[in-house]
């Protein structure tokens, strides 16, 4: 059964399991201590920080192990404010940085800091120039992902590092999803990932900051990993993580090329052979492993099931899978379709069988999904009735209900009449200009109404 869920947490690299049972009988004892056992331990820590600041480029005494990819990214944003206070407290990061890092945000307003959130484009990149701009004399800190966990975009991290650096402000760089891929470009003062991305096993994070960033670790602290990780340190895991590293860094190159071919044909296949599909992403600077893309008139849920009975794992940032019933924040700062969102990022060693199997799929499931919710058919809407505007309450609706009920009316207005959808789902606020893009419909706008929002969608033909 294909998994194609590596965005999330990838399978455990052979060469991972190998080093964690070698650690598991070498590395127990506690390599603080200085007896036989403590020092051979000791050695494996050693030789696993060194292995990983390489693959990272720094230091190994710049480099502290954590317990999750999370915990660096939250320890190494308070760390950062902290020792930066007298600058101030002013927080830049990208609208569509992983959620620990919106997170820490809200805990740094929460405490009277503030924070800029730049915006990106419908690919989900930022602009250089827009994120300098945001950069203040009072920002302590200035956080940027490599690339998106969701879409793939890569992100411009060394001109926005330039930036940074001619502001005097520090960027710590989230490297999560590519650090496995190879190196982040130069410049960054702080920099986090963590070991399942890449084939490790979970529970390791890394936390890397350079030599003269001011750093001042927030709560209890002791002696081990620089002060930054207190702790027994969970040892066989960070040796498996660190030999995982220095294997599929090996191997990267051949693989990236491999699975980017892989991932290029779904992205030429997927509209090919489903209809009113949007691809979402930079088509270029993205990930080589990653493609994600959303289809009109599907419950994401629902279709993740499907595809799941199929024998397909994959993940999605629709609402409708989420327990808040909110799009993914992601999607919803790119500004485009939420509905029936899939990500599909293959693993190592994904075969060109599996994913030509998912293509030969993927059209059925979506149809049967559609059929079921009552989506309309391709044909073209009416001449149109008599009223000049139609108002559709589509309140207590969910994803993709709103957008069906507005394409199956579109056509009882006149070309350049009016349907106002009244919608209490958030989703709404993307889908429906998303789909007026689609279907080559004008959005008007919205505006507020007695429950929920008005939508206004003009017809042109």
């Amino acid at each position: 059964m294909p998994y194609f869920d590596a965005a999330s947490a990838a399978p455990l690299h052979p060469v991972a399991r190998q080093a964690l049972l070698a650690a598991l009988d070498e590395g127990w004892a506690d390599p603080a201590r200085l007896y036989r056992e403590g020092r051979r331990a000791r050695l494996l820590l050693d030789a696993a920080r060194e292995a990983s600041a390489e693959a990272v480029g720094c230091r190994p005494d710049e480099l502290a192990f954590t317990p999750s990819g999370t915990r660096a990214l939250h320890d190494g944003i308070a760390g950062a404010l902290a020792g930066r206070r007298r600058a101030g407290r002013h927080l830049v990061v990208s609208a569509v940085e992983h959620s620990a890092v919106l997170h820490s945000g809200d805990a740094l307003e929460a405490e009277g800091g503030s924070v800029t959130r730049v915006p990106v484009d419908r690919s989900g990149r930022v602009d250089p120039a827009g994120y300098a701009a945001a950069l203040r004399p009072d920002t302590a800190l200035a956080a940027l992902q490599s690339a998106n966990h969701e879409v793939g975009t890569e992100q411009p991290v060394a001109e926005v590092a330039g930036a940074c650096r001619e502001a005097g402000v520090p960027l710590l760089v989230d490297a999560a999803q590519s650090l496995g891929w190879g190196p982040v470009a130069p410049g960054w003062s702080l920099l986090t990932a963590s070991a399942h991305k890449w084939g490790g096993p979970a529970g390791v994070g890394l936390l890397a900051v350079r030599k003269g960033v001011r750093f001042a670790a927030r709560g209890p602290v002791d002696e081990r990993e620089s002060g930054r990780a207190p702790g027994f340190p969970d040892l066989p895991a960070v040796v498996a993580a660190a030999a995982s590293l220095r294997a599929v860094r090996a191997e990267a190159a051949e693989e990236a090329a491999r699975l980017r071919a892989l991932v290029d044909r779904i992205r030429a296949r997927v509209p090919e052979l489903v209809p009113d599909v949007e691809i979402v992403g930079d088509p270029v600077r993205r990930l080589p492993h990653l493609v994600t893309f959303s289809c009109l008139y599907v419950d994401g849920e629902t279709l993740l099931h499907a595809l799941d009975r199929e024998g397909f794992s994959v993940s999605s940032g629709s609402s409708c899978t989420s327990s808040t019933l909110e799009p993914s924040h992601v999607l919803r700062a790119m500004g485009v379709l939420s509905e029936g969102n899939v990500r599909v990022s293959l693993p190592r060693g994904a075969s060109s069988e599996d994913v030509e199997a998912f293509l030969g799929v993927l059209p059925g499931v979506v149809a049967s999904v559609r059929e079921r919710l009552g989506a309309p058919s391709d044909a073209a809407p009416s001449a149109g009735g008599t009223a000049e505007e139609l108002v559709l309450d589509s309140l207590g609706k969910r994803c993709p209900i709103p957008v069906i009920e507005l394409a199956k009316v579109i056509g009882d207005v006149p070309v350049g009449g009016v349907v106002t959808v009244l919608s209490d789902d958030e989703a709404a606020r993307l889908d429906i200009p998303a789909w007026c893009e689609m279907r080559g419909q004008e959005y008007v706008g919205e505006r507020a109404a007695e429950r929920g929002v008005a939508y206004r969608v003009r017809r042109r033909a």
